[in-house]
C-alpha cells in the first residue's frame, strides 16, 4: 500500500518488487523508487549502510549475554573492553565514565588524568593539557656544573669531554655550537657555523640542517633533481608535492600557478554550474534551468532531447541491478558489493580483500560479500572489520634522553620508569622476562633494568661509540644492537655475554633495527652515504636490501608481526612508508606534518612515532595515514618508542629448543633452522663448538680501553677487554704462559696485567712511575722490563712488581720502547730526547751501547724478528718504517710513503703491523718487502702500542732455571759467555760473592708522605725511592725516627692520633701510643738509650717514653706554645726543639726537661726542620717563612744562612757531608753541602705531600749510654742530662727520696670522665698532665666513684646502660649491673658498707647493691623529678642527692632511703654536681643555671655562695683547700679556694666531652660505721643510719635465706616460696614504681609510644598531661629543653642530656621546628576573634602550652627579679621564636615590649664580655678561633 500511494504521489508506473541476492538484505525502496543491496550481516548492526536507516529500523537491539556490557547504541561487546581506553562501542558509551580518583601521591591535571605529585612544577609538561606547569613559583636558577663537566642550554650537566664530540649528548645541540675551535669536520662532510657536522651533499638543499641554517646561507641557485619542484626559496621538495593544496616549500612557491585544480566546492554527487553554483546531478538535462544560468541544460552537457524511449520502467532500462535516469539517459549502478562493468549494463563483484585497509588483519573474499578476520591473539571487533588485541591496555614506551617514560596511548597518562639517565636512545622490552634494555651513547653502554624500574645493571659496558638501535628476540633471548660509530651489528645473551659481531662489512652509520623471530630475520637500516634497509637471517647469513631508492634519513623502523608489513620513517624526506617484508609494494603512508619523526612502533591500526622537532609522540592509522592525533607533546627530547603489549612479541618456536641447539655458546635462527656461533674473535672448532680461548690475536691499547683483534676468525673485528680504570694505556706486552697482558697507564703511573679475557685484574707497580711509556716481558726468567721518560730509567722486577730495581738511570733522554732478546741476553730501547737514538744493552744492564744515532726524530715502536736477527723500527718524525741488524748495521728503509703519525709496532709471520695516530687505524703490510699493505682498523682514535698475542714464543734455556741461577734476589739473562748475572732491589747492595744481596740499606734517607714512607737508599749512585710496605692504611703521617739497631721506624699520624712502629721491611707494625695525641709534629728515637721523644702542637707538651710507648712522661708543658721539630744529642744530654707559635723560638733543655733555656728567638717565623751536626757541634735548622736554612753554634751563637732562598722547607735532616731536606713548595727532596749550603740538588721531585725526613747510617756506632747497662739504676725511667742523668717516674708520679724509685701509681689525684675515656690528673706533681686509664670499651661514660679499699673505679656508661667497675690499669674490667637501667647520671661507693647507690634519671629512682651488682634494691622511687648527683657520707649514715626536675632541689636521706629531708629548694636552677667536704662537714654543688658554686652544712643551713660566676659547670670534687669542677663550656677543669672562692686556676683545658670528676685520696675515704665490721651481722644489705643501722633485703630474692635481723640467718625458705617478694622494711618506702604525687606523670613508656626512645631521652617529647608548674612565689621557671637558632648564632643553653651517639659531647643543638620560623599570636577564628584559652609560656626560649594563667604573671616577674636570667643562656630572636599569647595573659604591647627587651639583651651579648666574666663569648657551638696548628691550616 505504502508503495502504491508513493508512486501515486510521483506519479510513476508501478516498478517490480526489489530482490537481493541470498546473502544480501534489501534497503527500503528509495523515493526514486531505487533499490539497494547490502551484504546481510551489515543489518542491525548500528550502522546506516542503506542511507535511510531502513536496515536498522524496526531491529530489537540485541540482547546482550550477562558477560557482555551493552552499548548505548545496542552494540554487545565484552565486559573486559570496559574503559581499558578503546573505543570499542564507537559511541564512546564503554570509555564515558572513565576518570580514575589520583591518589593523595598524585596531581589531577585539568583534564582529569593523574601525574605524579612530584611533577607539579618541575618544568617539564607531564600533563597533556600543561595544567602542571601553570601558576608555579618563579623557577629556580639551575645548578652550576663542576669544572669538568659542561652546561647545556637548558641548565643539563654533561661531561666536558661530550663538549663538541659531534654528538648531541644535550639533546638540544647546544654542546655542539660554538664549536669552531674543535677539531674539523670528516671528508664528505659541511662544518656548520655552529661545529656542528654535516652531510655535505646537504649543502644548499633548501633544508636547514644546521641548527644554526648556516648550509642555506650564500647558496647559488641549488639543483634539483628531474623528480623535484624547487621552490622560489631554493628548497627542493617532490614534485608530486606541486599543487597538491599544501604549503611544502614554506613560502607557498609550489601552490602558485596551478590550474585551478583546487578543491571543487561541489559535492561529489553534485553538479558545479558556470555561475558556481551546486546542484543534483539528476537534475541535469532533465529541461528545467535548475542552475540559474542555463548552464545545465547547455549543448556542453550533452543534453539529449527526451525521447521517452529509454526508460527504467522498461526492461529495467536493460540494467542487471539498478536503473536510474540522469541526463534524460538511462544509467545502470549495482548494489553495494559490485561493481558496473565496461557495458554499462552487467555487474561484476567486488574483491573487498585487495582494497587496503578494508579488513584489519585477514580478509576473505566471496560474491558480493566479504569477511575480516584476526591472527591469534586478536579478536573481531563489532564492526566485523578491525582487529583488537588480546590482553592488558597497550602502553607506550619511549626513551626521553634524561629518563624512561610510558604514556598510555588512548588516555594520555603519563608515568616514569627510570629517572636521572644520561642519555638514553634506543630502546626495547622482553615482556616475558619484564625487562626493558636502553642504550646510552653518552655513557656509551647499553643497560637492562626490571619493568618496575628496580635492578639497573649494565649489560654491555665496552667497546661501544654510538649504540643507536637495539632490537630484544623475545624468542630465543637475544639482545641485538646496532653501533653507527664501529659501523656494525651485533648480539649477544640478554646478560651480555657471549657477545658477537654478526655484521660489519658495507655498513656505514646503521640505526634502526627490527627482528621477527617466528620468520629468523634482521631488519635495520642504514643513513650513511647510500642509505638502504636491509634484512639478513638472525645468523648474519642471507643479508639481502629491502629498500634502497629514495631514502636519506631512514631513522625508525618496525615490524607489523600480525599485517606481515614494516613501517619506516625517514626524517630527510618527512615521510612515513610501509612495505611488505621482501620490500615489495611500498607506499608512503604520511608525507606531511612531519618535522623530524624518528622512532616508529604500531599496535592494532594505529601507528606511534616520535618526533625530535616538535618533540611529541604522535598517532595516525596505519593504511590511511588518517586521524593524525598528538598523543603527548612538550617531551624532553622523544628518541625511540615501542608499544609495550605482549602480542608485540607473539608466541614463536623457539627453533634451539631448551638446551640451546646443543651449542656450546650462541644459538642463532636462520630461517627455520639455527646456526651456532661463537663470541667474536672465537674459532669454531665444530658444527656445535668454539674454541674456549684464543690463539693468536692482535693486542692495540687506545688510552681509555685495551682492545684485541682475533686471529683466530676472518671478521678481524676488534673487542674491548673489559677492564677497570684504564685512563691513559700506552705500552703493551704479553706472557702467554699464563695468559697475562700487561699495560702501562700514563695518567695512574701504574703497570698493572689482567687475563686476556679481562679477569684477575690487578696492578703490579704503583709507586715512583712518573711516565711509563715502554715495556717488555721477559717470558723465559719471568721478568718485567719498563722505561720511564718522566724519570728517565729503565727498571726490571718480578712479573708481579716484586724485587724491582733500576738497571739504567743515567744518559737517559725520554726513553720510549723497550724489547727484550732473551737468546742472546739483550733489550733495545729507544730515546726521543735531545739526541735521538737507538740502544741496547745486556737484560742486565752491562755492555751498553748505541746502535742507531743519525737519521732518527721520534722513534717510537720496535719490534724484533728473532728468526732472521732484524730490529725494526717506526720514526714518527722521520715518517718511516726501518729495520737493521741487532747490531745496527745494514739498515734499510721498509716503508716511507703514507706513513703521517706511526707509533707501536710488532711482527707476527710475515707480517708487520703498526698504528698511526694521524690516520687513526692499525695496518699491516709484508715484512721482508713494505709491500701489500692492508688496513686492519680504521677510524680509532688514541692508538697506542700493539703486539700479536701468540704461544709459540721460542723458548730459551737459562740458568736462571735452576734455583734462580743461585741468586738471593733478582736472576737477570745476559749476553753469554756468563748469561746471566744476580742483582739486588733497588737502593740494596749485592755482596762480594755476586749472587747474595745485603739484608737491607745501610745508609738512607726515609721521610713521610702523609699517606706513606719511602726509603731513598744512599749506597747505590741513583736516587730511587722506594715505598715502605706497611699493611695498614695511614692518614696523616708527619713525624718520623729511626732505631738504627733495631732497624725500626717510628712514626706519628695526626688524624689517626697515634704513634706507631714497624720494621723497615713493613713487618711488626705495632701502635705504641694511642691515648693523648693531638698533633704531633715533631719525634725523636734515642737510640743510645732506647726512648722516643714528641712534641703535640695541640697539647702543647713534649713527651719521652720507652720504644714500647710505656712509661710515658711528659717533660715539658709550660710555656709552649706550638713545639715542631725535635732532635737529641744523647751523649751531650741535650735535646733541642722548635716552636713556631706567636713568638717562634729554638730551645734547648736536658734530655729529663731540666736546664731549660731559649737559644734563638728572633727572625724567625716557621722555624720546620731542625737537626744537629755533632761532628762540627752545630745545630741546624730550616724556616718556611724567612726561606731559609741556616746554622749556629749548639749554644746559639755564631748563626748564619746555609740556604737562602728555599720555598718551603719542611724536614731537614743530615748525613756525612750533606743535608737533606723535603719541601713542601716544590714537592721535592733536595741536598746542599752542610758547611757551605752550596751544590744544591735535586734528590726526588714529584712527591706531594713530603713531610718529615731522616738519614740514616746503620752502620754508624751508636754511642756511650749513659745510663750505662742497668738503666742508672732507676726503677723506671733513666733520662740523660748534661751532668749526667737523672731518674724519673711516668707522668704524675713523683720520685721517692731515694731519688731511683717510683710509686706504682700516684698518692692523690683527680679522676675524671670525658664520654670516651677515663683519665687521671696527678695532684703529686705540678704539670697536671692527664693521663688515660686503659679501661676497655668506653661509649659514653658519666658517673664515676672510686673504692680505695679494692682500688677500683666504678663508672655508668648511658650508652651501653650498664655501671661496669675496673682496676686502675684498666685490667678485669666487669659488669656490675647490665640490666634495668635507663640514665644513670649519679653514682656513689659507700666504702664502709661495700655498698653502690645510684640515681637513674630515666626511671627516676635511686637504687642501691652490694658492689659486686648483687642484692639490688630501689630505695627511693617517689617524688623524684630528675635526680642526678649522689653523694654519701658513711660516717654520719647520710644520703645525698640532687634533683634538678621541675622544682629543683637538694635531698638527703639515711643511707637506707628513710628519713628523707629537703635541704634546700630554693633559689636553685640545674644542681648538677654535689660533693662533700668530709673535714668541715660541709655539702658542695654547682648549679649551671644560676652558674654559681655553693655550699652548705650538712643540714642545708649557713649556705653561701662560693663562686659566682662559672659558665657552665657539671662535677665537682673536694681535695685539700681546693674545689675542683668540670665545666662545658670552656671545656676545661677549674679550681678555686674552698675557703674563699679566690685563686681560681685552670687545671687542664681543651678537653671535649667532661663529665664527673673526683679525687682519690688516702685522706678521702675514711671513718667506719656500724656496717663496716662483718657487714653488721647482716646477710644482704647492711645500710649505716644517723644513729643505727638495719639490715635490707633484695628486690629480687636470691638464692640465699634474707634476714631483717643482724646475726640471724633464717632457715632455707620452701621451694615454692622463692619467687615471693621479701617483706618490706617498716622504715624503707614502699617499692611501687610510681607513688601518688600532686600531679599526674606519664611513664616514660607512654611517651615513648608518642616518640622515638632517644627524643625521649633528650628530653625532646611533649609529654601531653604534664604541665610544668611554679613553684608559689617562684621567680624563675626552668626548662630542660633546648632549641637552638638555625644559625646557630646562639646557643639556649638547657642542662643537656647525653644521650648523642658521637663519642663528643657538644651541648645538644636540636633542630628548631618549624613553627619557629616567625613570630606568630595564633588566632582561633571564634565568632569574637579572640586569642585562644590555650596559653604558652617562654621558658628558657621554648614554647611550653599550658592552662594555667597565673605562669604568665610569673613570667613578667622574672624580667625584674632576674634580670640577667637570659643574658647568658638564651637570646630568644623575634625570628625564631613563636608566641602564641592569650587575652587572658599577655597582651600586644607587653608582648612586644618582652621582645624589645630581648633584643636589646641579644645586642648586648655580643659586645666585648666583661673582664670579670670570662674574656671570651658565650660559646656557639664552634670552637673559638685559635691560632691554626699547622701549616696545612695555613
Amino acid at each position: 500500500e505504502r508503495m502504491e500511494w508513493g508512486q501515486g504521489q510521483l506519479g510513476l508506473a508501478s516498478s517490480p518488487e526489489c530482490a537481493c541476492g541470498r546473502s544480501h538484505f534489501t534497503c527500503a525502496v528509495s523515493a526514486l523508487g531505487e533499490c539497494t543491496c547490502i551484504p546481510a550481516q551489515w543489518q542491525c548492526d548500528g550502522d546506516n549502510d542503506c542511507g535511510d536507516h531502513s536496515d536498522e529500523d524496526g531491529c530489537i537491539l540485541p540482547t546482550c549475554s550477562p558477560l557482555d556490557f551493552h552499548c548505548d547504541n545496542g552494540k554487545c561487546i565484552r565486559r573486559s573492553w570496559v574503559c581499558d581506553g578503546d573505543n570499542d562501542c564507537e559511541d564512546d558509551s564503554d570509555e564515558q565514565d572513565y576518570m580514575r580518583k589520583c591518589s593523595d601521591k598524585e596531581f589531577r591535571c585539568s583534564d582529569g588524568s593523574c601525574i605524579a605529585e612530584h611533577w607539579y612544577c618541575d618544568g617539564d609538561t607531564d600533563c597533556k593539557d600543561g595544567s602542571d606547569e601553570e601558576n608555579c613559583p618563579s623557577a629556580v636558577p639551575a645548578p652550576p656544573c663542576n669544572l669538568e663537566e659542561f652546561q647545556c642550554a637548558y641548565g643539563r650537566c654533561i661531561l666536558d669531554i661530550y663538549h663538541c664530540d659531534g654528538d648531541d649528548d644535550c639533546g638540544d645541540w647546544s654542546d655542539e655550537s660554538d664549536c669552531s675551535s674543535h677539531q674539523p669536520c670528516r671528508s664528505g662532510e659541511f662544518m656548520c657555523d655552529s661545529g656542528l657536522c654535516i652531510n655535505a651533499g646537504w649543502r644548499c638543499d633548501g633544508d636547514a640542517d644546521c641548527d644554526d641554517q648556516s648550509d642555506e646561507r650564500n647558496c647559488t641557485t641549488s639543483m634539483c633533481t628531474a623528480e623535484q619542484f624547487r621552490c622560489h626559496s631554493g628548497r627542493c621538495v617532490r614534485l608530486s608535492w606541486r599543487c597538491d593544496g599544501e604549503d611544502d616549500c614554506a613560502d607557498n612557491s609550489d601552490e602558485e600557478n596551478c590550474e585551478n585544480t583546487g578543491s571543487p566546492q561541489c559535492a561529489s554527487d553534485q553538479f558545479l554550474c558556470w555561475n558556481g553554483r551546486c546542484i543534483g546531478q539528476r537534475k541535469l538535462c532533465n529541461g528545467v534551468n535548475d542552475c540559474g544560468d542555463n548552464s545545465d541544460e547547455s549543448p556542453q552537457q550533452n543534453c539529449r532531447p527526451r525521447t521517452g524511449e529509454e526508460n527504467c520502467n522498461v526492461n529495467n532500462g536493460g540494467c542487471a541491478q539498478k536503473c536510474q535516469m540522469v541526463r534524460g539517459a538511462v544509467q545502470c549502478t549495482c548494489h553495494t558489493g559490485y561493481r558496473l562493468t565496461e557495458d554499462g549494463h552487467t555487474c561484476q563483484d567486488v574483491n573487498e580483500c585487495a582494497e587496503e585497509g578494508y579488513c584489519s588483519q585477514g580478509c576473505t573474499n566471496s560474491e558480493g560479500a566479504f569477511q575480516c578476520w584476526c591472527e591469534t591473539g586478536y579478536e573481531l571487533r563489532p564492526d566485523r572489520r578491525s582487529c583488537k588485541a588480546l590482553g592488558p591496555e597497550p602502553v607506550l614506551l619511549f626513551a626521553n634522553r634524561i629518563d624512561i617514560r610510558q604514556v598510555l596511548p588512548h588516555r594520555s597518562e603519563y608515568t616514569l620508569l627510570l629517572n636521572n639517565l644520561e642519555n638514553a636512545i634506543a630502546l626495547d622490552f622482553h615482556h616475558r622476562r619484564e625487562l626493558v634494555f636502553w642504550s646510552d651513547v653518552t655513557l656509551d653502554r647499553i643497560l637492562r633494568a626490571n619493568l618496575n624500574g628496580s635492578n639497573v645493571e649494565e649489560v654491555v659496558s665496552t667497546g661501544l661509540e654510538s649504540p643507536g638501535g637495539l632490537a630484544v628476540d623475545w624468542v630465543h633471548d637475544k639482545l641485538y644492537w646496532t653501533d653507527s660509530g664501529t659501523s656494525r651489528i651485533e648480539v649477544a645473551n640478554l646478560d651480555g655475554a657471549h657477545r658477537k659481531v654478526l655484521l660489519w662489512q658495507n655498513l656505514e652509520k646503521p640505526r634502526a633495527i627490527a627482528l621477527h623471530p617466528m620468520e629468523g630475520t634482521i631488519y635495520w637500516t642504514d643513513w650513511g652515504n647510500t642509505p638502504r634497509i636491509e634484512a639478513s637471517s638472525m645468523d648474519g647469513s642471507g643479508r639481502r636490501i629491502i629498500a634502497d631508492t629514495h631514502l636519506f634519513w631512514p631513522n625508525g623502523l618496525t615490524i607489523d608481526y600480525a599485517g606481515r608489513r614494516m613501517y619506516w620513517v625517514d626524517a630527510k624526506h618527512h615521510v612515513i612508508e610501509r612495505a611488505n617484508l621482501d620490500g615489495s609494494h611500498r607506499k608512503a603512508v604520511i608525507s606531511q606534518g612531519l618535522p623530524h619523526p624518528f622512532a616508529i612502533t604500531v599496535f592494532e591500526d594505529s601507528l606511534y612515532w616520535t618526533d625530535w622537532h616538535t618533540k611529541s609522540i604522535n598517532s595516525a592509522n596505519k593504511f590511511t595515514g588518517k586521524n593524525q592525533e598528538i598523543i603527548r607533546n612538550k617531551l624532553h627530547f622523544p628518541m625511540d618508542i615501542h608499544t609495550l603489549h605482549p602480542q608485540r612479541q607473539p608466541a614463536g618456536k623457539n627453533r634451539c629448543g631448551d638446551n640451546n641447539g646443543g651449542c656450546t655458546h650462541l644459538c642463532l635462527p636462520s630461517g627455520q633452522n639455527y646456526t651456532c656461533a661463537c663470541p667474536t674473535g672465537f674459532r669454531k672448532i665444530s658444527s656445535h663448538a668454539c674454541a674456549q680461548s684464543l690463539d693468536k690475536f692482535l693486542l692495540f691499547a687506545r688510552r681509555m680501553d685495551i682492545r684485541r683483534i682475533s686471529f683466530d676468525t676472518e671478521d678481524l673485528s676488534d673487542d674491548v677487554i673489559p677492564l677497570a680504570d684504564v685512563r691513559s694505556a700506552v705500552a703493551l706486552d704479553w706472557d702467554s704462559r699464563d695468559d697475562h697482558v700487561y699495560w702501562t697507564d700514563v695518567s695512574t703511573d701504574t703497570i698493572s696485567r689482567a687475563k686476556w679475557d679481562g679477569t684477575g685484574q690487578e696492578v703490579v707497580v704503583d709507586t715512583s712511575l712518573e711516565s711509563p711509556a715502554g715495556l717488555a716481558i721477559d717470558w723465559v726468567t719471568n721478568k718485567l722490563y719498563w722505561t720511564d721518560a718522566g724519570t728517565d730509567r729503565i727498571e726490571v722486577a718480578n712479573t708481579d712488581g716484586s724485587m724491582r730495581t733500576v738497571l739504567i738511570w743515567e744518559n737517559l733522554d725520554r726513553p720510549r720502547d723497550i724489547v727484550v732478546e732473551p737468546m742472546g741476553g739483550y733489550m733495545y730501547w729507544t730515546d726521543w730526547g735531545a739526541s735521538p737514538k737507538i740502544e741496547r744493552a745486556g737484560m742486565d744492564a752491562s755492555g751498553r751501547q748505541v746502535i742507531i744515532s743519525s737519521n732518527l726524530t721520534w722513534p717510537n715502536g720496535l719490534a724484533i724478528d728473532y728468526g732472521s736477527q732484524r730490529l725494526y723500527w717506526a720514526d714518527a718524525g722521520m715518517k718511516t718504517i726501518e729495520f737493521a741488524g741487532l747490531d745496527g748495521s745494514k739498515r734499510k728503509v721498509l716503508i716511507g710513503s703514507q706513513l703521517p703519525h706511526p707509533f707501536g709496532l710488532t711482527l707476527y709471520g710475515e707480517r708487520i703491523y703498526w698504528t698511526d695516530w694521524q690516520t687513526k687505524s692499525i695496518q699491516s703490510a709484508d715484512r721482508l718487502t713494505g709491500l701489500d699493505r692492508e688496513t686492519l682498523q680504521e677510524n680509532l682514535e688514541n692508538l697506542m702500542d700493539i703486539h700479536v698475542f701468540h704461544r709459540r714464543r721460542p723458548p730459551v734455556s737459562t740458568p736462571c732455571a735452576m734455583e734462580n741461577g743461585g741468586c738471593s734476589h733478582l736472576c737477570l739473562r745476559s749476553p753469554n759467555p756468563s748469561g746471566f748475572s744476580c742483582t739486588c732491589p733497588t737502593g740494596i747492595n749485592l755482596l762480594s760473592d755476586g749472587k747474595t744481596c745485603s739484608p737491607g740499606m745501610n745508609s738512607f734517607l726515609i721521610f713521610a708522605r702523609r699517606i706513606d714512607i719511602r726509603m731513598v737508599s744512599l749506597d747505590i749512585p741513583y736516587f730511587a725511592d722506594v715505598v715502605v710496605p706497611i699493611n695498614i692504611t695511614m692518614k696523616n703521617t708527619i713525624a718520623i725516627g729511626v732505631d738504627p739497631q733495631e732497624g725500626k721506624v717510628y712514626w706519628s699520624d695526626s688524624t689517626l692520633h697515634r704513634i706507631s712502629r714497624a720494621n723497615l721491611d713493613g713487618l711488626q707494625h705495632a701502635d705504641i701510643v694511642t691515648t693523648g695525641l693531638q698533633t704531633t709534629d715533631g719525634l725523636a728515637v734515642d737510640a743510645i738509650g732506647r726512648k722516643v721523644y714528641w712534641t703535640d702542637t695541640g697539647t702543647n707538651r713534649i713527651e719521652v717514653g720507652n720504644l714500647d710507648g710505656s712509661m710515658r712522661k711528659v717533660l715539658v708543658w709550660q710555656n709552649l706554645d706550638s713545639p715542631r721539630a725535635i732532635v737529641l744529642y744523647h751523649e751531650m744530654g741535650f735535646m733541642y726543639w722548635t716552636d713556631w707559635g706567636e713568638n717562634a723560638k729554638l730551645e734547648r733543655s736536658g734530655m729529663d726537661g731540666s736546664d731549660r733555656a731559649v737559644l734563638i728567638n728572633n727572625n724567625l717565623g716557621w722555624p720546620n726542620g731542625l737537626t744537629v751536626d755533632k761532628a762540627s757541634s752545630q745545630l741546624l735548622w730550616a724556616d718556611a717563612h724567612t726561606e731559609r736554612i741556616e746554622a749556629a753554634d749548639l749554644n746559639g751563637a755564631n748563626r748564619h744562612t746555609l740556604v737562602s732562598p728555599v720555598q718551603h722547607p719542611y724536614g731537614l735532616t743530615l748525613l756525612d757531608s750533606y743535608i737533606y731536606w723535603t719541601d713542601w713548595q716544590t714537592r721535592s727532596i733536595h741536598r746542599a753541602d752542610k758547611g757551605t749550603g752550596s751544590n744544591v740538588i735535586l734528590v726526588r721531585s714529584n712527591l706531594p705531600g713530603l713531610m718529615d725526613i731522616q738519614a740514616v747510617d746503620r752502620a754508624q756506632p751508636l754511642g756511650f749510654n749513659k745510663c750505662g747497662s742497668r738503666n742508672g739504676g732507676c726503677s723506671h725511667l733513666c733520662l740523660p742530662r748534661p751532668s749526667g742523668f737523672s731518674c724519673a717516674c711516668p707522668t704524675g708520679i713523683q720520685l721517692k727520696g731515694d731519688g731511683k724509685t717510683c710509686d706504682p701509681s700516684p698518692e692523690t689525684y683527680l679522676l675524671f670522665s670525658s664520654r670516651g675515656s677515663i683519665r687521671r690528673i696527678s695532684l703529686d706533681t705540678s704539670d697536671h698532665t692527664d693521663v688515660h686509664v686503659p679501661v676497655p670499651e668506653l661509649n659514653n661514660v658519666i658517673s664515676l666513684d672510686y673504692d680505695s679499699v679494692d682500688g677500683k673505679v666504678y663508672y655508668t656508661d648511658v650508652f651501653l646502660d650498664v655501671i661496669r667497675r675496673a682496676d686502675l690499669n684498666g685490667s678485669n674490667m666487669e659488669t656490675v649491673i647490665g640490666q634495668g637501667l635507663k640514665t644513670t647520671d649519679g653514682l656513689a661507693v659507700d666504702w664502709v658498707a661495700r655498698n653502690l647507690y645510684w640515681t637513674d634519671t630515666g626511671r627516676n629512682t635511686i637504687e642501691a647493691s652490694r658492689l659486686d651488682g648483687s642484692c639490688r634494691k630501689v630505695l627511693i622511687n617517689n617524688s623524684l623529678d630528675e635526680p642526678r648527683a649522689i653523694a654519701v657520707f658513711p660516717r654520719k649514715g647520710y644520703l645525698f642527692w640532687t634533683d634538678w626536675g621541675h622544682i629543683a632541689k637538694i635531698e638527703r636521706a639515711n643511707l637506707d632511703g628513710s628519713e628523707r629531708k629537703v635541704l634546700i629548694n630554693t633559689d636553685l636552677g640545674w644542681p648538677n654536681g654535689l660533693t662533700l667536704d668530709y673535714d668541715t662537714r660541709r655539702i658542695y654543688w654547682v648549679d649551671a643555671h644560676l652558674d654559681r658554686i655553693e655550699s652548705a652544712d650538712l643540714n642545708g643551713k649557713l649556705r653561701q655562695v662560693l663562686v659566682s660566676h662559672v659558665s657552665h659547670p657539671f662535677a665537682l670534687t673536694q681535695q685539700d683547700r681546693w674545689i675542683y669542677w668540670t665545666d662545658w663550656q670552656t671545656k676545661s677543669i677549674q679550681r678555686v679556694d674552698k675557703y674563699s672562692g679566690r685563686n681560681k686556676e685552670t687545671v687542664l683545658a681543651n678537653v671535649e666531652g667532661l663529665m664527673d670528676i673526683i679525687v682519690v685520696s688516702p685522706q678521702r675515704q675514711t671513718g667506719t660505721n656500724a656496717c663496716g665490721v662483718n657487714n653488721g651481722g647482716c646477710t644482704h644489705l647492711c645500710f649505716a643510719r644517723a644513729l643505727d643501722f638495719v639490715c635490707a633485703c633484695p628486690d629480687e630474692p636470691d638464692s640465699r635465706p634474707c634476714s631483717l635481723v643482724p646475726g640471724l640467718v633464717p632457715p632455707a625458705p620452701r621451694a615454692t616460696g622463692m619467687s615471693e617478694k621479701s617483706p618490706v622494711l617498716p622504715n624503707t618506702p614502699p617499692t611501687t614504681l610510681h607513688s601518688s604525687t600532686t600531679r599526674t606523670r606519664t611513664s616514660l613508656e607512654e611517651v615513648e609510644g608518642r616518640c622515638s626512645e632517644r627524643d625521649a631521652r633528650l628530653g625532646l617529647c611533649a609529654r601531653s598531661n604534664e604541665a610544668v608548674p611554679a613553684a608559689p612565689g617562684k621567680s624563675r621557671l626552668i626548662s630542660h629543653h633546648l632549641f637552638t637558632d638555625p644559625g646557630m648564632g646562639n646557643l639556649t643553653y638547657s642542662n643537656p642530656s647525653y644521650r648523642t651517639s658521637t663519642q663528643e659531647v657538644k651541648i645538644e643543638a636540636i633542630p628548631k621546628p618549624a613553627m619557629y620560623n616567625q613570630l606568630c599570636y595564633k588566632k582561633e577564628g571564634g565568632p569574637d576573634h579572640n586569642y585562644t584559652k590555650e596559653k604558652i609560656k617562654i621558658v628558657e626560649g621554648i614554647c611550653l602550652l599550658s592552662g594555667d594563667d597565673a605562669e604568665w604573671d610569673d613570667l613578667k616577674q622574672l624580667r625584674s627579679s632576674r634580670g640577667g636570667l637570659l643574658r647568658d643562656h638564651v637570646c630568644m630572636k623575634t625570628d625564631t621564636v613563636s608566641i602564641q599569647a592569650s587575652s587572658g595573659s599577655l597582651d600586644d604591647t607587653e608582648t612586644e615590649q618582652l621582645l624589645q627587651e630581648e633584643q636589646s639583651e641579644c645586642s648586648s651579648v655580643h659586645t666585648a664580655a666583661t673582664p670579670e666574666r670570662r674574656g671570651s663569648l658565650p660559646d656557639t657551638g664552634w670552637k673559638h678561633e685559635r691560632k691554626l696548628s699547622s701549616e696545612s691550616q695555613v
